[in-house]
């Protein structure tokens, strides 16, 4: 696995003045020059107390590990635009997708550009959010090159971080599912509270259901009508420090129970989701809900043109874009496909739409970021490797393709999803996106 180098012209430090201190954070735009760099946002935290409260708690989720041979903590990756700072990480595990929206109301300044890019979450700077008072006033300032946070505190210096091809595609796969999220359920801030306090102690090895009994959301064992399935319940103990700040904390799930969130209002237009894959040892970044979509290649120049209004635009709702442009859903579809699947596009629940993040523009990484993909389209290159078996009725397909070792059979069509021979397909049933067999007969005779 190649993860990408950021390397920095300076380093990270925390430098004292006569008004306070000033934490700057090295930051790296792939795709800007390091010379001129440009500032996105810069302004004053309305309430930076409970900002801090929000970052400490995301530096929490970067540092946890639900399965032990996962790699490092890596570091939150930040986006200016459309009026709103949002700050994403992932849990070292890949596991745990959290993210903290500071909106208009949170911010007092001006936006000056758009724009993407990723910070240091180390202890020293953790430290020093953990000792902003509720009084204090605290300045920010994001660009390419650099994240100001103008307090009293100590310093800090960081050089260089990387960023992995996991994340990438880890931002694909939880934006898939964030953009087929159902809200289940409202909770108050007391019932919220009341819930997580109800985990039993240790780690859950089975799934977890949030029901509704009398009115009152309680986990249970087993699933009812509209329960809520949770995979791996103690993750959420993530919130414990923010859960009482909160204002009303909103449930969703995807309806085939894949992947669940919580959304927290924490007042004063601030946000924090907290999204969690279907089991603990399931990453977000190995699902490959989209590859089928990403299957039929786009025009290169539809991809530009799109990447070019939404990075004009920021955000869209994919139902108003098609209507205004002419265009049908399934292409819709498409293009935010190939799109998410750069990293470009994440999804906002509360406001149903997605928002743009200025990464690189790499249409080769479609392929890099999706293995399966890449080699269900190795298998065509080689005549004989994908075979036509015959049709049968109702317009089922029999297909044989070449695996490592053996033959494998897939079936395409009929009243059933594909299906294959496959280890791979045996093991995960179509829930973590289709298998090379599948995508390579689906693109010679689907």
């Amino acid at each position: 696995m190649t993860d990408f180098a950021y390397t920095y012209a300076q380093s990270s430090a925390l430098t004292r003045r006569p008004e306070g201190d000033a934490l700057l954070l090295a930051a790296y735009a792939e795709n800007t020059p390091t010379a001129g760099a440009a500032c996105f946002f810069r302004g004053q935290l309305r309430d930076p107390w409970l900002t801090a409260r929000g970052l400490t708690t995301l530096a929490k989720v970067v540092a946890s590990r639900f399965v032990p041979q996962s790699a490092a903590l890596r570091d939150p990756i930040v986006t200016a635009g459309a009026g709103r700072l949002r700050f994403e990480a992932f849990s070292s595990c890949n596991g745990v997708y959290a993210r903290l929206d500071l909106g208009p109301a949170a911010l007092d300044g001006e936006f000056v550009q758009s724009g993407t890019t990723n910070v240091d979450f180390n202890e020293p700077m953790i430290n020093a959010l953990s000792r902003i008072s509720r009084t204090e006033p605290v300045r920010l300032s994001v660009g390419q090159q650099e994240v100001t946070l103008e307090r009293a505190a100590g310093h800090v210096t960081e050089r260089k971080v990387t960023l992995p091809e996991r994340w990438l595609r880890g931002l694909t796969a939880a934006q898939d599912y964030l953009s087929r999220m159902e809200e289940r359920l409202t909770m108050s801030r007391v019932q919220a509270t009341q819930l997580l306090h109800s985990l039993p102690a240790g780690t859950s090895r089975t799934d977890t259901y949030l029901v509704l009994r009398g009115g009152r959301p309680t986990f249970a064992p087993v699933a009812a009508a509209g329960a809520v399935r949770v995979g791996g319940a103690h993750r959420l103990r993530l919130l414990e420090g923010l859960l009482p700040l909160g204002e009303t904390v909103r449930v969703y799930a995807t309806p085939d129970g894949q992947a669940s969130a919580m959304l927290l209002t924490l007042g004063g237009g601030q946000e924090f989701l907290l999204a969690l894959s279907a089991e603990v040892n399931r990453g977000f970044s190995g699902e490959g809900t989209q590859l089928e979509t990403l299957a039929e290649e786009l025009p290169a120049e539809w991809l530009a043109g799109a990447n070019n209004l939404f990075h004009s635009n920021e955000t869209f709702n994919p139902t108003l874009f098609g209507l205004t442009h002419d265009l049908s859903p399934a292409t819709v579809t498409r293009l935010c496909a190939h799109l998410s699947a750069l990293g470009l596009l994440g999804f906002d629940l509360r406001e149903n739409e997605y928002f743009y993040r200025r990464l690189p523009f790499k249409t080769e990484r479609i392929l890099s970021l999706n293995p399966r993909l890449k080699n269900a389209r190795a298998l065509l290159a080689e005549a004989d490797d994908v075979q036509l078996v015959g049709v049968g009725a109702g317009g089922r397909t029999e297909v044989r393709v070449r695996g490592t070792d053996v033959w494998h059979t897939v079936v395409l069509g009929g009243a059933e999803p594909a299906r294959c021979t496959c280890q791979w397909y045996s093991s995960h049933q179509g829930q973590r996106g289709p298998c090379k067999h599948i995508l390579a007969a689906q693109l010679r005779f689907g």
